[in-house]
Formats: C-alpha cells, structure tokens, sequence
C-alpha cells in the first residue's frame, strides 16, 4: 500500500500514528524513479562489503603470527644484522623515494587538470609507506616447494615479516603528523620530530607487550602441569597469542606489531615446554588460521575491484606508482646490499639482490592498510592503484619466480641441515655467516643460552653452574629437573653452533665435558695453550665455539684442522 502527500518541503523527521503506535522515519536522501530498480542491488552490495576493520583485527593477527611462529630462527639469527638493515634503513628509504616520486606525479597532475581532489605530500608519504609493506607469499612457498638457498630464503622472509611491521608504525606515524597552525600540510620541525617519536614508542612499546607476553606463557608452561592436559595447553597457548594483539590495542599500540613477536617469542622459548601433541596441535592451527585468513584476504581483493561503488583510477597516477614502486624497492636492495657486503665474508651475490628485487611483492598487508580508509578523493585513488599493484606484482612476478631462478642460476634443492653442516665442517666460504653474527649477537647468545634458556625452558645449563654462588636458592628454584639430568639440556634448535644432542662438548671453567647420544659424559682438563700459535689458531678457528660465562659450547672439528688444545687427561 502506498500513500502519497504532497509537502512544500522534505521534512527531516516524519513521526506516523499508526493504531496508537508511533514510528519515527529521518530522511536520508531522495529516490527518483531510476533508482528504485537499483535499491535491491545495493542491498546486496552492502552484505558483501566488509568493515575495514575486521581485516586488520581479525583476519591480519593470524597471519603475522604465524609468520613469527614458523620463521627458521636459526638462519634468520645467522643474517639478522642484513634483515634489520632491509626491513628498516630499506623500508624507510623506499617509503620517502615512492613518496617524493609520486609528490611529483600529483603536482603533473595538477598542472594538467587531471586533479579531482586535495592530494598532499603526507599523503604521498602515506602511500609510500603502506606499498613499501611487502609480502612474498607466493615466491616464499616457490622458495620452500625448490628447497632454494636458505640465505636467500632467510633474507627474503626475515625482511618481508620485520617490514610488515616497519611499514604499519610508518604509517601510524605519517598520519600522526599534525603540525600547529590552521595548515596541517605544512612542514615543521617540531612536528616530524613528534610523528618520529611516536615511531620509536609505538614500535618499541609493542615489541616489548609482545614479548612479554611470550615470556610470561612460557614461564607457565614450565612451572605447571599443562602437559599433561594437551587441550588445556593448546587452548591456553592459542588464548596467550590471541590476548597479545588485544592487549596491545588496549594500550595504544599496534597489534599486528605485538602479535609478530609474540609469536618469535613463543616459537623459541614456550614450543620447548609443549608436550609434542601440543607441538603438532599449534604448528598446525596457525597454519591452518593463516591459509584461510591469506585466501579470504585475496579473494575480497577480486571481489573489491569490482563491487567498491568509488574507484579512482587516473592513469597517470598509476603508472607513475609503478615506476615509484619499482624504483623505490632498488632503492632498497641495491645500496644497501653494497653497504652490507663491505663488512660480510659471505657476500650477498648480484643474483641474490635482483631476486629480492623481483620478489617484492605486495599483498594482505597492503591491502588492508589501504583500505582502512577510503574517506577522501586521495585514499580513494591510492586505494584503486594499490589493488592493480598487489594483483600485478602476484601475478607477474609469483607466476614468474621458477623462471627467474633458473636465469639467475640459484641453487635449488638445498636441504637445509646439510647446509648448515657444510657451512661449519667445511673451510669454504660459507662458514664465515657465524662469524658474522657473532659481533653483532655474541653477547645475545651468551645471555640467552646461559640465562634465558634455563629460566624460560627445560634447555640450557643449571642455573647454578652460570649464577653467582650467592644466588644458589634462586637458582635451584628456577632451574628444571631436567636440566639436572641433561636430558633437554643442549636442544636448541635455533642455534647453528649446535648440530646435535650428541658429540658436542660442555666446558666449566678449565673442566671440558663431553657428552655423547647415550647421555654419559667424559671429563677432560686442556694442557696449556698460551703460546702465540695456539692463540692464532683459536682465533682462526673461532667460529667453532661459542665463549660464554661459566660455559663453553665447543662443536667438533674437521681432523683437518689444528686442534686448539694439548692431549687431554680423563678426570674422573
């Protein structure tokens, strides 16, 4: 049934009587007659659009989880000082070069009348920063399917999880520049220092939320019996990791930052307290969560480039974002490839950096940054050109990474073990990786395996072999059974200095013991070695051992290299 009246104007509110009940109707807009037909289409339009915010707090958690929860900490931790290097100097360099090129871009634009709308150079800045985010997923599972060099597959993943992180604080920041005055475009001093500070202490404080939630599960999961409970245990696990990013939103940082390293956390400290069903539960959850949340993800994408009523696409715009992308990621690898090769044996080779700069693709991170806001004509346009970026770079360059491999000549088929094993025994140049990141971490080690490890796991060295004397009540309180018995004590997967439970040596104070597989143990005291050759064959051969307070890691060597020490004498 349908009433008509007629009213000199449309009212904004319109209260009806009907039988005693009122309704109260706001008019929002008028219809014509041509777009009745099209109100039920809307309609449907509406059910299929997602709010922004469920990508970024729903479907993006699991997936940097995940990413922190599966990284091959031991070649990540042998390059980490090459992956800081990209995913910060590098993420940085190439948000300022994509942003200055397409600065220039908007003022071409503007010149030629090809503006519809304010573009600013924040803005700019802010599309340098949410494309510089890259996320090679489809090169990475190519990476792992070849069994592709692990140096190259370490550098690749290290910088693409650390630069997901880099790139949303970025562009926290670019948005929190607010200079005073009526312009807020303007560039002030006061103001870039303020959005910089706002950087540091959003990714500071996140890293730290996210770390001590790591260790506060861990923590539980060793001083209780939730082993023996595997539901419980996976189900707490899962609760502790999820808990990161709300806590961190909370407080006013960034989650998906808290979440990444959580998961680094969890993966090297609270995976040894599991039991191994809760093992195998969690590796496959969050695998399991980060499939379906990376497929969603990309078929929204598809289905966005065609349902969103407001697509911008000039394409000027677009091709100068293309070139600013590509010119952006050169900026990234190639000086910075130069800069890091001054200082490392084991040389980042010409096909390694222009595979990494052919594998910069983008994909969820970008997406969702870019689709948070889609208020103004500028996130409008940037919106629309990030969609046939991301599609462009999976397409053509995943679809091409198997090509690309072959024309560079990387090696492939690499297992990883055997490698690592190669890069120690072997006096090749490939040895030379520990020792680089010895003078970066040396003092990381020595703390982690003779404090952190006892305190947070099963593994490790009694605490009251590397504690003070006068902390011995503290020490057997905290140190595990287990690690009385040295049944866990050398499982530390994330090292390379450590190949095995068996053949490796533990030496207290000038005491070395030898362990073996069957769990017995064999003393030895070193003869002297203070002559000038001795000293200059333990620094040839540094890279063997590990030096820490009160203990020594010392790995078996080739019977073609100089032993260290004079015959031993067994002690008993």
């Amino acid at each position: 049934m349908t009433l008509s009246c007629h009213v000199n104007a449309s009212p904004a509110t319109l209260l009806v009587n009907v039988s005693g009940k009122f309704y109260e109707y706001t008019l929002k807009g008028e219809i014509n007659a041509n777009e009745v037909s099209n109100v039920q289409d809307n309609e449907m339009l509406r059910k299929v659009t997602f709010d922004p915010e469920v990508f970024f707090n729903i479907l993006l958690p699991p997936i940097i989880f995940h990413a922190g929860y599966s990284l091959k900490r031991r070649h990540f931790f042998r390059n980490l000082g090459s992956i800081l290097a990209y995913a910060f100097i590098g993420t940085v360099i190439s948000c300022f070069v994509i942003g200055m090129i397409m600065y220039g871009c908007v003022m071409l634009m503007k010149k030629v009348g090809q503006l519809g709308g304010d573009f600013f150079f924040t803005d700019c800045l802010f599309f340098g920063a949410i494309v510089s985010a890259t996320d090679p997923v489809t090169v990475l599972a190519i990476f792992h399917e070849l069994q592709v060099d692990v140096d190259l597959y370490a550098l690749l993943f290290g910088e693409s999880v650390l630069n997901d992180a880099v790139a949303i604080v970025l562009s926290s920041s670019i948005v929190a520049y607010q200079p005073a005055g009526d312009n807020s475009h303007t560039f002030e001093v006061t103001a870039m220092l303020k959005s910089f500070g706002v950087f540091l202490g959003v990714f500071s404080g996140s890293f730290a939320l996210g770390a001590a939630t790591g260790v506060v599960t861990a923590l539980v999961t060793k001083f209780t019996k939730l082993r023996d409970f595997q539901l419980l245990e996976t189900a707490l696990f899962f609760l502790m990791s999820w808990s990161t990013f709300l806590l961190a939103e909370a407080c006013g940082f960034t989650g998906v930052v808290a979440v990444l390293f959580c998961g680094i956390t969890q993966a090297h400290y609270t995976y040894n307290n599991l039991s191994p069903e809760s093992q195998d539960r969690t590796k496959q959850l969050f695998e399991l969560l980060n499939f379906l949340a990376e497929n969603f993800i990309f078929s929204y994408m598809g289905l966005t480039l065609f349902t969103f009523q407001n697509h911008v696409f000039n394409p000027t715009f677009i091709v100068g974002a293309f070139l600013a992308v590509f010119l952006g990621r050169a900026a990234n690898i190639y000086p910075l490839s130069f800069l890091l090769n001054l200082g490392r044996r084991n040389k980042i080779g010409s096909n390694f950096q222009h595979m990494m700069m052919f594998a910069g693709l983008r994909g969820a991170m970008t997406f969702a940054l870019s689709i948070r806001d889609t208020a103004t004509y500028a996130s409008r346009m940037m919106f629309s050109t990030t969609l046939l970026i991301v599609f462009f770079t999976v397409w053509v360059c995943g679809g091409g990474t198997t090509q690309m491999l072959s024309w560079l000549r990387i090696r492939v088929g690499v297992d990883s073990d055997q490698d690592n094993l190669q890069a120690v025994t072997d006096g090749g140049e490939r040895r030379s990786t520990k020792q680089e990141s010895a003078w970066l971490f040396r003092h990381w080690y020595n703390f982690d395996h003779n404090y952190l490890k006892p305190i947070l796991t099963h593994s490790g060295p009694p605490l009251t072999a590397t504690l003070p004397s006068c902390c011995g009540p503290l020490a057997r309180c905290l140190t595990s059974p287990q690690a009385y018995e040295n049944r866990e004590q050398l499982k530390d997967d994330d090292s390379d200095l450590i190949l095995n439970d068996s053949d490796i040596s533990l030496t207290y104070g000038d005491a070395t013991v030898t362990t073996d597989s069957s769990g017995s143990a064999a003393a030895h005291r070193p003869g002297p070695a203070g002559s000038d050759e001795a000293l200059d064959s333990e620094l040839a051969f540094g890279d063997h051992e590990l030096v820490i307070r009160g203990t020594r890691l010392v790995l078996p060597m080739d019977d073609s290299e100089p032993s260290l020490a004079a015959p031993s004498r067994h002690r008993e």
